[in-house]
């Protein structure tokens, strides 16, 4: 069973205000603390994807379960992925340097938020070193663009509608704005995958229904990107219309990341649910996340588009 750390909020040393969930620094600034007070499951999801991350070998912030004492709410803690002298800069300000009319300050619906325009900015990052943080990547993912369409492949196995131009990021070492210096940041913030917003009436109700437009794999398609083709979409890509997409910009990559997702069993993902405690995710929400992963996985490896 994983653990939950307990914290105390009254230690707090500083609110992160990034985001839309109650956050606070702790530890010296090298930990933070994210509530989860609305009850819709972004503790356990972000856990499981935790987790999956490491199953698939992607570099990633680690995430624990946590407890917060003195409020008496759930959430979880990670540590600091830009401890000085690091420097963190998020996706949409990558973005803006590159194209001063860009909609920076923007978050959903972002038609500029395209394939090509986050490729050109992956294209001047080098892969994290281990000694900044970084995990030893399998062989023969060698550049950043490698690694973050590994981060899509995730986001299509776990449902992840939320990587949008503030959910990836870049880490900046000491020496300026060199490419040698520039870093893809670990994956981080998967808390709104797993459709862990659903009530559990409708997860038994997909489970059980004879009808194929309520069932698992009708839901599991409906799953769509933050990103665009192109910037005169309505719409952004489905997550593994935005998977094949980022899969043609190296296809190599793309083979090896696939590779990974199919040595990852039904028995090693449902290890990982049932370490979840169960005051934090019901049963019901169990058989639930690993039919959607089992579902999502099988699409990917048969090509599905």
């Amino acid at each position: 069973m994983f653990p939950i750390i307990r914290v105390d909020s009254r230690s707090a040393e500083s609110l992160e205000t990034l985001g839309a969930k109650p956050k606070f620094w702790f530890d010296d600034r090298s930990r933070l603390f994210k509530a989860e007070a609305r009850g819709t499951g972004e503790d356990w999801a972000e856990k499981i994807a935790c987790e999956l991350c490491g199953l698939l070998g992607l570099p990633h912030v680690h995430y624990d379960l946590a407890h917060d004492v003195h409020l008496d709410v759930p959430g979880v803690i990670c540590p600091n992925c830009a401890p000085w002298p690091v420097v963190l800069g998020l996706g949409n300000q990558m973005l803006q340097a590159l194209d001063p009319d860009y909609p920076e300050g923007m978050k959903y619906k972002v038609r500029q938020h395209t394939i090509d325009a986050v490729t050109d900015v992956l294209r001047l990052l080098v892969p994290l070193p281990e000694a900044l943080g970084g995990v030893a990547l399998p062989s023969g993912i060698d550049s950043a663009l490698g690694v973050f369409i590994g981060y899509v492949l995730l986001d299509a196995w776990i449902a992840n509608q939320d990587r949008h131009h503030q959910n990836w990021a870049v880490l900046r070492s000491p020496g300026g704005m060199a490419s040698a210096n520039l870093h893809l940041a670990p994956t981080f913030d998967h808390g709104a995958s797993l459709a862990r917003n659903l009530m559990d009436a409708e997860r038994s109700e997909r489970l059980t229904s004879r009808d194929g437009n309520r069932q698992v794999a009708a839901f599991a398609r409906r799953a769509r990107s933050a990103f665009y083709e192109d910037a005169t979409q309505t719409k952004p890509m489905t997550t593994i219309e935005a998977w094949h997409a980022f899969s043609q910009k190296s296809p190599a990559a793309a083979t090896i990341w696939l590779d990974r997702l199919s040595g990852i069993n039904d028995s090693m993902v449902q290890q990982i649910i049932d370490n979840i405690p169960l005051q934090r995710m019901s049963r019901i929400s169990r058989d639930f996340t690993l039919g959607l992963l089992t579902e999502n996985r099988n699409r990917l490896l048969a090509g599905e588009r």
